[in-house]
């Protein structure tokens, strides 16, 4: 099997890293906070005489040669009084803004694959596929000792919004989960 190799360049100059960083319109502590080290790498970085190798080399240049990366990225302003996070493992998959008194939810998905979006190939959910979504990260309503069950959560009756602020919806054997704002 041949060993693959990719355009990426060997090394970065100080004058790159900082390029990069004010093109993000960051400061050194946000570029510090956002590639995963510390404000003094950075300061080191853009002041070296020194070629600068390693992960950052790779992640400046996908960063330079697609534009759009950090928009997709970018977790918009929140809208609505309720705000979901579906995630799996430690990825989040689909943003879920809500409105329950008018009946209204926007989402915004971080993957393109359909099996780890909250509502599939679904785009633009209704309320009532918001509320299907809530049915399916909670044990069915005609769980057999559901009262012993709801008593054990707290929960005074069956609502799957309730039930999900006590399991972030975590189901046995697959990793998803919902984190809430409020």
């Amino acid at each position: 099997m041949d060993k693959k190799t990719y355009a990426f360049p060997k090394y970065l100059l100080a004058s790159d890293i900082k390029r990069c960083r004010e093109i993000l319109k960051m400061s050194q502590k946000d570029f510090a906070l956002f590639v995963g080290v510390s404000k003094p790498t950075v300061e080191r970085w853009e002041t070296s005489k020194e070629k600068i190798i390693g992960p950052i080399v790779q992640l400046i240049y996908i960063l330079e040669n697609n534009d759009d990366y950090l928009k997709h990225l970018e977790i918009p302003k929140k809208e609505y009084p309720l705000r979901m996070f579906y995630m799996h493992n430690q990825y989040i998959c689909t943003l879920i803004d809500v409105d329950v008194i008018n009946q209204k939810i926007k989402i915004k998905n971080f993957t393109n694959n359909i099996m780890l979006k909250a509502f599939g190939v679904n785009e633009n959910p209704s309320f009532n596929d918001y509320q299907d979504f809530l049915k399916s990260r909670c044990f069915p309503e005609t769980r057999d000792k559901l009262k012993l069950v709801l008593a054990d959560l707290n929960v005074p009756f069956y609502d799957p919004f309730l039930i999900i602020e006590k399991t972030e919806g975590r189901m046995a054997e697959d990793d998803f989960w919902i984190k809430i704002e409020e």
